[in-house]
């Protein structure tokens, strides 16, 4: 079997992956069709890229190679294009000036100057490029441990890049003519390569598909457990965490403690200046608890106008000191809504785990007994509980 009877069965099963794939589209939600897109258009360009190698005989030479490296050089672009609209990395159409200029450089060293060796060295680096950038997207801020799908397409991103590197130097290393044709030879490295170099739009979309699946069912996760106003960890999410801090406590040797902290008179804000100004007003709490705290810690919010803070590894002293500079700095931080300097005060309860303490709710009852204590000695105050 040669190389070319190997580019016609590729872009054939390109073809059938991309087809899987544009039905899969429509059930697929608004913040995943983009990324879904670009991939669409990726498989179809590196389809025509291969069917071009496999069919182009009808065109001149020089135009068939320009052409098909094109489209394959393209169509990783896109598919770089693609992982970055899932990742925390967003590109612009940037990605597409390698690609350009591959292209470019195929068109002239085909037809001005031909030179296999150029060609293959230049098309190469664009190939390791747009790698990168989609490794980059993949691996860059994403949450641990990785997904299967997302291991899967790291795997074939390596195994693109290492194949690319050794078809790169295997060429450099041959006597070969300037004219050589890789899509005529019979050599057994070229049907190694034009497999393994096809595997992205095969096995990827596969990957892919399966990607976008699990990138929707974190998507979920992440709604289920977080408050839509201020972005904050919910109930559930705090309850859950709390249950594993606490567990994972040694009594004094490493320390858990709980805050449970309420905005002061927060109705008459809400009655004097609307439910818009005490959203405002919510969302301003939240972002300075958070920024009060350690990395270790979590702020969450319980409800209404209700915080809880969980405490990593200190006593009831320290969570103390924190929650008073945490109201201090409330205190302090001026809250302007509608041309108004808007006072908040909050008041907050503590609690630590003790030896007889049996669950996370146990430390939870005594801070909530602690903030109404706070409230009842006049507000704007901690209580340990």
């Amino acid at each position: 079997m040669d190389a070319k009877t190997v580019f016609i069965i590729v872009s054939l099963t390109i073809l059938a992956n991309g087809a899987v794939l544009a039905i899969a589209y429509r059930s697929l939600p608004a913040m995943l069709r983009s990324a879904a897109r670009y991939w669409q258009w990726g498989t179809l360009l590196i389809a025509v890229g291969c069917a071009l190698f496999a069919y182009g005989a009808f065109l001149p030479r020089p135009w068939m190679l320009t052409l098909a490296n094109g489209g394959m050089v393209f169509g990783l672009a896109a598919y770089s294009l693609a992982l970055s609209e899932t990742g925390s990395i967003r590109r612009s159409v940037w990605l597409y000036v390698p690609a350009a200029a591959a292209t470019a450089s195929v068109f002239w060293f085909s037809t001005v100057l031909p030179d296999f060796k150029i060609r293959v060295i230049l098309v190469s680096i664009a190939w390791l490029w747009l790698a990168a950038a989609a490794m980059q997207s993949l691996t860059n801020n994403v949450p641990r441990p990785f997904s299967s799908s997302r291991k899967l397409l790291v795997a074939l991103y390596i195994l693109f890049v290492v194949c690319t590197s050794v078809r790169l130097v295997i060429y450099l290393s041959l006597d070969l003519p300037a004219d050589f044709a890789v899509e005529a030879s019979a050599n057994a490295w070229n049907l190694v390569s034009a497999i393994v170099l096809t595997m992205l739009p095969i096995v990827g979309t596969t990957a892919f598909l399966l990607f976008c699946s699990d990138m929707l069912r974190e998507r979920l996760e992440y709604t289920a457990a977080t408050d839509y106003l201020t972005n904050l960890p919910n109930r559930r999410a705090v309850t859950e965490k709390g249950t594993a801090m606490f567990d994972q406590a040694d009594g004094a040797v490493s320390g858990f403690a709980v805050a449970v902290v309420d905005i002061d008179h927060f109705k008459a804000i809400n009655d004097a200046y609307g439910h818009e100004v005490g959203d405002q007003a919510l969302i301003h709490t939240a972002n300075l608890l958070r920024r009060e705290t350690r990395a270790d810690d979590m702020v969450g919010r319980s409800g209404g106008e209700e915080f809880t803070v969980l405490f990593q590894g200190v006593d009831s002293t320290r969570a103390s000191v924190t929650a008073e500079r945490m109201r201090r700095a409330l205190e302090a931080a001026e809250f302007v809504a509608e041309g108004q300097v808007i006072p908040i005060t909050v008041s907050a309860g503590i609690s630590a785990r003790l030896d007889g303490d049996h669950s996370f709710e146990d430390v939870l009852r005594r801070a909530d007994k602690a903030l109404y204590l706070a409230k009842s000695r006049g507000r704007n105050r901690v209580e340990l509980g």
